[in-house]
C-alpha cells in the first residue's frame, strides 16, 4: 500500500472537516432526497452524491454558503434533476400505497407520484414536507418564483392520481445460498457466490473490486465485525465507527436474515447485544441471471437514515451506527 501523499493527507483533513460540518444536516437531507427520490436505495445514493459534489464545490466559492441546508437542498436538487432528465422518459416506480387521494394530497411530499417532472416534484417537497417560502424554493431550483408556483399548481393537481402497487420480486437463488454460507461462517463459500468481477460496496466507505478482495475485506467485515465493535468498549482500535455506537455489542458472528422491503428482496444482519439481538446493517444483492452469481452487492451499515427507515416499516428492533469516520475524525 503506498504511503499518503501530502495532497493526499489535506485532502483527508478537508473531508474531515467538512462532515464534522455538515453531517448535522444529514438527517434533513435524507429527508429531502427520499422524499425526491421515492425510494430508500436511490435516497441514500442522492445523499452520497450530494455531500460528494457540496464538498467538490466548495472551494470554488467566493463565500461559505448563506444556508448551508438551502445550499444541499439545491445541490441535491441539481442532481436529481439532472439524474431524471438524462434517464427520461423512466422514472422510479411508485411505492405501494392503501391509502386514498386525500391522504395524497394532505402528505404531498411522502405522495409524490411517478407522473411529476422532477421540477414539480422538488417544489412540492420544498414547500409541503420543508415549509420553505417561494423565492427559497425559486432559488434552490434556481427558477423564478412564477415557475415555481406553476410548479406546485401542476404537481398538487397530479396528487390525486391513484398511486400504483410494486410487485413483490422473488428471491434469486444466490440469496439463499449467501445466507446459509455466512450463517455458517463459509467465507470461502460466500466469495465463490460473487462474480469474478463483482463489485462490492460498504456505502459510504469504501468500494470493492473483484470476489477475491472482497473475501479478505468486506466479508469478514459482515460476518465478524462485532467482534471489532465489541473490543471499542474496551479500548480497542476499529476503523470507521465510533465508540459510542458499540452499545453493548456482543463479539459474537452477525447473523443474516432474508426478507423483502418494498417488493425487493433485502438481508437484514442481526447483532447480538448485552439486551438482545437488533438489526445494525442491511444489505442488498444484484444478480446476474446468466450465472446466478452476485455482480454488484450493497452493504448498508454507515448509513443510519436508510437503517432506520428500514427496520421500522419491517417492524425489526434496530440500532445504527453513525456514519463511516476515517481515522482521526471527529466523532459524529
Amino acid at each position: 500500500m503506498n504511503d499518503p501523499t501530502p495532497l493526499d493527507r489535506a485532502v483527508q483533513a478537508a473531508w474531515r472537516d467538512f462532515q464534522a460540518h455538515y453531517e448535522p444536516l444529514r438527517p434533513t437531507l435524507y429527508r429531502y432526497c427520499r422524499h425526491l427520490t421515492r425510494s430508500p436505495w436511490d435516497a441514500e445514493d442522492l445523499v452520497q452524491d450530494t455531500l460528494a459534489r457540496a464538498f467538490a464545490s466548495l472551494g470554488a466559492l467566493l463565500e461559505p454558503p448563506r444556508d448551508p441546508r438551502a445550499w444541499l437542498f439545491r445541490v441535491a436538487s441539481n442532481l436529481w434533476i439532472d439524474r431524471v432528465r438524462r434517464s427520461a422518459p423512466a422514472l422510479p416506480d411508485a411505492e405501494p400505497r392503501g391509502e386514498g387521494p386525500s391522504r395524497a394530497v394532505r402528505e404531498a411530499a411522502g405522495m409524490l407520484l411517478v407522473q411529476l417532472s422532477p421540477q414539480e416534484r422538488a417544489a412540492v417537497v420544498l414547500k409541503d414536507a420543508f415549509e420553505l417560502g417561494l423565492e427559497d424554493i425559486a432559488d434552490i431550483l434556481s427558477t423564478t418564483v412564477g415557475a415555481v408556483k406553476a410548479a406546485l399548481h401542476r404537481g398538487r393537481g397530479k396528487l390525486a392520481e391513484p398511486d400504483v402497487e410494486t410487485p413483490r420480486v422473488p428471491a434469486a437463488g444466490a440469496l439463499d445460498a449467501f445466507v446459509e454460507a455466512f450463517n455458517a461462517g463459509d467465507l470461502d463459500r460466500l466469495a465463490a457466490l460473487l462474480l469474478d468481477t463483482s463489485t462490492v460496496e460498504v456505502v459510504g466507505a469504501s468500494t470493492i473490486q473483484g470476489a477475491a478482495a472482497a473475501r479478505t475485506t468486506v466479508l469478514p467485515g459482515m460476518l465478524l465485525g462485532s467482534a471489532r465493535m465489541a473490543a471499542l468498549e474496551d479500548g480497542g482500535q476499529g476503523t470507521g465507527i465510533d465508540p459510542r455506537f458499540a452499545q453493548g455489542v456482543l463479539p459474537r458472528p452477525a447473523r443474516l436474515e432474508l426478507r423483502h422491503l418494498r417488493g425487493e428482496p433485502l438481508l437484514v444482519s442481526w447483532y447480538q447485544h448485552r439486551d438482545g439481538e437488533f438489526v445494525r446493517a442491511v444489505t442488498r444483492v444484484e444478480v446476474e441471471p446468466e450465472s446466478g452469481r452476485i455482480s454488484h452487492l450493497w452493504n448498508y451499515f454507515f448509513t443510519p437514515e436508510l437503517i432506520a427507515e428500514a427496520c421500522t416499516e419491517l417492524d425489526l428492533p434496530h440500532r445504527t451506527n453513525g456514519t463511516f469516520r476515517a481515522r482521526g475524525s471527529p466523532a459524529s
